[in-house]
């Protein structure tokens, strides 16, 4: 027993000190998790062409991570028979885009192909559902094992104290799954509070200079920045002829989605530096395909393409 034990210890040291590349870059491996900006997609699931209000992306999951997108959003919403979940926006009646479970599905296989990666997946819970109906469609597909579970358990992990890339790679522990209502870890421990850990800024902008970066959830202001990460939502939505109804503006995707420049990603990143101190974990954009977005992300991180 002591010689398997010795010799697993020794297995889990060598695989940990030969990790050269986490996310595709050597630079990570050292860094913590809340110490890396990256780039997701918003509506991840909401796939088709350009021309279609209804969607978000026009590449599939599949083709968003392989292009480098490692954090995911999508919306969730009970089934016809109440007994599971599917992707659905804001209705199943307006665009279905298929089960909870087959989305996971793609999600695991990429994993699983990629032995380095790390990936980050916020669900929305639009029926606030219990935690338990997310859990059955992780442990279905066999996920649950992939996902990490914060060593503070119910306590909300600081942000100084997430361990690096090359540590949750090395512990097999690659997705972090955040849920934005009804998540319960005491219930599933690796189904996180969003918000216990971020704030977001405003949604559904239709300023196309992105002039703020104020906190918009959760409620209580200000104060509810401190020790938490936080989420721009960088998509810009036209109002349809004055009428309150919101599509996505993707005549101005190129310059939204640019490095630089008036209304880019990086603009109103340096707006929420100043207004935060400190760079935002995660900056959600629609089309991700057209414009810059990885030139940003590279430069905030300090490393080549």
């Amino acid at each position: 027993m002591r010689l398997s034990t010795f010799l697993l210890g020794l297995s889990a040291i060598t695989a940990c000190s030969a990790q050269t590349t986490c996310n595709g870059q050597p630079a990570y491996c050292d860094r913590k998790y809340s110490k890396i900006s990256q780039i997701g997609t918003h509506d991840s699931a909401f796939v088709g062409w350009l021309i279609d209000p209804r969607v978000n992306q026009e590449e599939s999951v599949t083709a968003q991570l392989n292009a480098g997108i490692r954090f995911l959003q999508a919306q969730t919403h009970k089934n016809a028979s109440g007994t599971g979940l599917q992707i659905c926006h804001t209705t199943c009646l307006e665009l279905d885009a298929g089960s909870l479970v087959n989305y996971l599905s793609t999600v695991k296989t990429w994993l699983v192909a990629n032995e380095a990666e790390v990936l980050t997946l916020l669900l929305t819970n639009g029926d606030y559902v219990n935690v338990t109906l997310f859990a059955e469609a992780f442990e279905e597909v066999g996920l649950a094992s992939y996902a990490f579970v914060p060593p503070t358990g119910t306590t909300r992990l600081a942000m100084d104290s997430w361990p690096t890339y090359g540590e949750m790679i090395a512990d097999g522990t690659r997705l972090v799954m955040f849920l934005d209502y009804e998540a319960d870890e005491s219930v599933v421990p690796y189904v996180l509070d969003e918000f216990a850990y971020f704030f977001e800024t405003p949604y559904d902008t239709t300023d196309p200079a992105f002039s703020e970066c104020t906190l918009d959830r959760p409620s209580g202001g200000a104060a509810e920045a401190d020790g938490r990460m936080y989420i721009v939502n960088h998509f810009l939505d036209t109002d349809v002829l004055d009428t309150g109804i919101l599509v996505p503006d993707d005549e101005a995707d190129y310059t939204t989605n640019a490095a630089t420049g008036n209304g880019s990603i990086g603009a109103q990143a340096d707006l929420c530096l100043q207004e935060w101190g400190r760079w935002p974990k995660f900056v959600l954009v629609d089309m991700f395909d057209r414009g810059n977005v990885f030139a940003w992300q590279d430069a905030v991180n300090g490393v080549g393409s």
